[in-house]
């Protein structure tokens, strides 16, 4: 099996639709450092930063204004920040414009089905494929909380999928997104991910590749472009994840604080979307639950990552380690680029929550495996939502 990582631009690195496995946010006492404050902009359009972050920027040895022209493009393993507290991501303003939107590309880390444990801990029979569905347009319609991931890596411009979801900390003004660890951390063997970028209801009127090449950035983002100012993954997947083998995958989430690039009207992104899913951190066991939909933009072969689409299917268990957490897994067959997407099921008011997104899946699509959402997933989710309370 393989993670279904982020889609990358023109090779796989950080995961494919084939489940990909990222850092997952540290819990309160791993956490460490303060999240970057959030760049703004002025009237004619600058953008600003704040001392704050430009102190952090300082401290890590990045000049801005080279920053701006080019030097994250630098990946040199020194210079490549990847504790958790080193995370920054500066706004350069229009770098997400259309054609680059268009053509970040999922980069595929395969999982073998030899890699699958089996043994001591507990995995159900393969799931049969469920072939992904459409989603109707318009997407913010049908599903109003799902977008787009963008970010950079070594090999380029890459992609993955996320949620809106809910923030106790800021009732109906939520700007957290929820995805996978791998789509902003590389794991064990890197560190950030670069220009880290969500984009709500990406390709909203569901125009084809080609009308794409024509389309405004307004159509290609109606709801705006919103930069990651923060981020957090498992200790777990910073020390284990890999692109190849599922290492990680069962603490394979983050949280992300988002803010607008353009400076936005004052609205939070829960705001300017309508609609934030809360997250289920006590759902049923596995068994338990009836259906899981699984939502996310597919972008390896047959898919072009262009499109939203759907899975829902009963879900089994799978172990990759006996000494970690069983994860949930579906049939499905979306493929890289879906990563990070959401799952949701009935929480217990019988209302949609999340309570797991997808990471990786087998080298031939047919399934999708995600984590089950426990104290792990809580504390990142809790430091990130604590850190911009009242915010």
């Amino acid at each position: 099996m393989r993670p279904i990582r982020p889609l990358l631009a023109a090779a796989s690195v950080a995961a494919a639709l084939a489940l990909t496995a990222t850092a997952c946010g540290p819990g309160e006492d791993t956490a460490g450092g303060e999240p970057s404050a959030s760049a703004g902009q002025t009237a004619d359009g600058k953008i600003t930063i704040p001392d704050e972050l430009k102190d952090r920027l300082k401290e890590h040895g990045i000049d801005l204004d080279k920053w701006k022209n080019g030097e994250w493009k630098n990946w040199d393993k020194d210079t490549w920040l990847r504790e958790a507290k080193d995370y920054v991501n500066p706004i350069i303003e229009d770098l997400w414009d259309p054609d680059r939107m268009r053509e970040a590309e999922e980069p595929e880390r395969p999982v073998e089905e030899e890699d699958i444990s089996g043994d001591e801990g507990v995995t159900d029979p393969t799931p049969r494929p469920v072939e992904a569905q459409p989603v109707k347009a318009p997407y913010h319609s049908a599903v109003p909380e799902a977008g787009k991931l963008l970010f950079d890596g070594p090999q380029g411009p890459m992609v993955c999928s996320a949620t809106v979801v809910k923030d106790p900390a800021n009732p109906g003004k939520s700007n957290l997104v929820w995805t996978a660890g791998h789509c902003v951390h590389a794991g064990k063997e890197g560190g950030w991910y670069r220009n880290i970028a969500f984009v709500p209801s990406y390709n909203d009127g569901d125009k084809s590749t080609a009308e794409l090449e024509k389309a405004s950035r307004e159509e290609v983002a109606p709801y705006g472009v919103w930069w990651g100012d923060w981020a957090q993954t498992s200790e777990q997947w910073i020390n284990e994840g890999a692109a190849t083998g599922g290492q990680g995958a069962p603490y394979d989430f983050a949280v992300i604080h988002v803010t607008p690039e353009k400076g936005g009207n004052g609205k939070s992104l829960e705001e300017t979307v309508g609609s934030a899913l809360p997250v289920d951190f006590d759902a049923p066991a596995t068994q338990k639950i009836a259906s899981i939909t699984a939502t996310g933009y597919p972008a390896a072969p047959p898919f072009d990552g262009q499109k939203m689409f759907q899975c829902a299917d009963k879900p089994g268990r799978l172990s990759l380690q006996a000494d970690q957490p069983t994860m949930h897994r579906i049939g499905c067959t979306m493929t890289g680029g879906s990563s990070g997407g959401g799952w949701v099921a009935e929480g217990p008011d019988g209302k949609p929550a999340l309570v797991s997104n997808t990471s990786i899946g087998p080298v031939t699509a047919g399934w999708l495996a995600g984590p089950r959402l426990g104290v792990e997933a809580k504390g990142v989710f809790d430091e990130v939502s604590k850190k911009f309370a009242g915010r």
